[in-house]
């Protein structure tokens, strides 16, 4: 079934252990045209703070209670790089953000 990527707004983010956030925005690459990150507001547990999440680490949606689990815990997602979601993400800030999620760097995302 195709679906839009709007329909995936406001999903809920489920960490391991938890609900880290809602989605609010995407990152493309304009080179490929393939989303490279969701933007996940973290809501009041973490300071409604941006993050970003690839599309990766997202494991099968549920459609049905609109969420979308990930293959990473709270503690990994409070602890991420800073990152200002209303810029261009560089090359540089892609390699430390893999480092402090500890998956390899392959030039088109995340490697699990």
């Amino acid at each position: 079934m195709l679906r839009s990527i709007n329909d995936l707004k406001n999903y809920s983010i489920d960490a391991t252990d938890g609900n880290v956030g809602d989605v609010k925005d995407f990152l493309f690459d304009d080179l490929a045209w393939v989303i490279r990150y969701f933007v996940v507001e973290t809501g009041i547990w973490l300071s409604s703070r941006k993050v970003l999440i690839s599309p990766i680490a997202i494991l099968e949606p549920n459609w049905e209670e609109t969420i979308l689990p990930v293959l990473l815990t709270r503690e990994q997602v409070r602890d991420s790089p800073d990152i200002n979601t209303d810029k261009p993400v560089c090359r540089q800030n892609e390699m430390d953000y893999f480092r402090h999620y500890g998956c390899m760097y392959y030039g088109g995302g995340l490697g699990f």
